[in-house]
């Protein structure tokens, strides 16, 4: 069964957008594996508490990847 784990800063993206991540995801897939695999494509996004995560040895924050306005 293909499998993809996505993980996202929580409150980060809404409900539709999750929807495209699964879509996208189903689609790479899909293209891979054929039309077969779609009914096995297991797509899990999973939200990150804020502060629940780090790149190189530094914890980020959902307010350090929000763009600059």
């Amino acid at each position: 069964m293909p499998f993809a784990n996505l993980k996202v800063p929580a409150g980060s993206i809404t409900a539709k957008q999750k929807q495209g991540m699964v879509d996208t995801v189903t689609e790479m897939y899909v293209g891979i594996y054929g039309e077969q695999a779609r009914p096995n494509v297991m797509v899990l996004v999973d939200e990150v508490v804020d502060g629940g995560w780090g790149i190189g040895g530094n914890v980020l924050t959902l307010a350090m990847l929000e763009p600059e306005g």
